[in-house]
């Protein structure tokens, strides 16, 4: 009787044991693969608001900052969640300015620009800290800090006996993105937004883009469509080394606003947060003057 050969040996062994189809662990490690990436993509959407909102320490804030004559302000929002801000009052001001900070900073951080502003704009200025910032009860969202720049703006408005429209609402970088949508909401005599964003997923997208932000984010911050309803004067800066916020995605916002009152200053060489420089005073200065010797009264655009 024949002995069976190496090959007929290993022949019954695979018939026994069956052969894996070549492929298979390449199917394996794309299923590793692709549970890492949901794991990925499900952590960054717990830790959104923690990216969107880097809520600096109370105590690392000055809260009685030298040389700044302001008025501790307590209010409520719409929901009823109580706010802080400063009141820089100026006698017989031309105008009066609410400003909507950073997302990484509070009022205690803004006591200079608040200064500049009031000076070199003969404004009145009121800051204020969206829920979870500084002071404030709550914890921040987008619909939330929209509804806190609303109850600034009403209370501003109050206490000069004036209406919402008559007020400057500017924003920086996110605060770019509560300001538009207040100026759409509430109008507003003008609209000054610094480094600011076409959407906030623009900007996520931009640092992140192997990741579906479009479809995760809650925060969303879509200021290009809220613009389209604001008829009022636009004053946008940006500085062209910007890596945080590209230039281009400010631009955008610009683009779609509808107004033929409407003024982009590039600043060279500036980054995201380096403090604006002194021709931005002059030149907003000029451009809100003329505004006024317009007369120009600005609305809101309703939708179709």
């Amino acid at each position: 009787m024949r002995n069976p050969t190496v090959e007929e040996k290993a022949g019954r062994r695979s018939e026994v044991r069956g052969d894996r189809p070549r492929g298979r662990g390449w199917w394996r490690g794309l299923l590793w693969l692709l549970a890492f990436y949901s794991i990925v993509v499900l952590a960054m959407t717990f830790l959104e608001t923690w990216f969107v909102y880097p809520i600096p320490p109370v105590e690392s804030g000055d809260w009685h900052p030298a040389g700044l004559d302001f008025e501790e302000v307590w209010f409520t929002s719409a929901d009823g969640t109580r706010l802080q801000g400063w009141f820089v009052e100026r006698p017989q001001a031309k105008r009066a300015i609410l400003y909507c900070h950073g997302n990484g900073e509070d009022i205690s951080m803004n006591a200079d620009i608040a200064a500049q502003l009031a000076q070199a704009l003969d404004a009145s200025v009121f800051l204020f800290d969206y829920r979870g910032y500084g002071h404030s009860e709550g914890t921040p969202s987008e619909a939330g800090c929209i509804a806190d720049g609303l109850a600034a703006q009403r209370w501003l408005a109050e206490r000069i006996g004036k209406q919402p429209r008559d007020i400057v609402v500017m924003g920086r970088s996110i605060g770019s993105g509560i300001a538009t949508a207040v100026a759409a909401e509430q109008s507003a005599r003008a609209l000054v937004l610094i480094n600011a964003f076409a959407r906030l997923t623009d900007v996520a997208a931009h640092h992140y883009p192997w990741l579906p932000v479009r479809l995760m984010m809650t925060n969303q911050y879509d200021s290009v469509a809220r613009i389209g309803h604001f008829a009022g004067p636009v004053f946008q800066c940006h500085g062209s080394a910007d890596w945080i916020v590209p230039i281009a995605i400010g631009r955008e916002l610009f683009d779609a606003a509808p107004t033929t009152h409407k003024q982009f200053v590039e600043f060279a060489d500036r980054g995201h947060n380096d403090p604006e420089p002194t021709s931005f005073f002059r030149e907003l200065a000029d451009f809100l003057d003329g505004v006024d010797q317009e007369g120009e009264t600005a609305g809101t655009i309703p939708d179709d």
